[in-house]
């Protein structure tokens, strides 16, 4: 755990310190919250799960393929290409996908295996997370 760190050379130097102090606001608790008591459901109801997203039961039965970096997502390689692959495109196993840019680096996302899109969910040009699914993908 480092408060103080200085470096220095012939020309010059820099030194960095840290504060420990502690802002008053951020040291007041919060009050003790009271006990909410929860409504209970009528006689003759019962209490119901709520709905996923109505995508997840069409989508039943495909694969996702997943963001696997942070970045913007492209469809073709460039500004009026043609897109790497459509709805209903079939691909096999390392055919390129699309292109995600991250700090001005293009990344091919290649296809993990073979199968047939069913559905494109990212738009072009639009952000993606780690993670997030770009592809449904109906297994060969």
């Amino acid at each position: 755990d480092l408060d103080e760190i200085e470096v220095r050379n012939w020309f010059s130097g820099i030194r960095i310190a840290r504060r420990r102090s502690v802002p008053a606001a951020a040291m007041q608790e919060k009050p003790p919250e009271e006990p909410r008591a929860e409504a209970a459901p009528a006689a003759g109801t019962e209490a119901q799960e709520p709905e996923t997203a109505p995508a997840a039961a069409e989508d039943d039965g495909l694969e996702q393929i997943v963001s696997p970096m942070v970045g913007t997502f492209y469809r073709s390689a460039g500004p009026g290409k043609d897109p790497f692959i459509e709805v209903g495109s079939r691909v096999e196993t390392g055919q390129v996908l699309c292109i995600i840019e991250a700090m001005k680096l293009m990344n091919e996302i290649e296809a993990e295996h073979g199968g047939v899109i069913r559905k494109i969910l990212v738009k072009d040009s639009q952000p993606v997370e780690f993670g997030q699914p770009l592809f449904l993908v109906e297994s060969a």
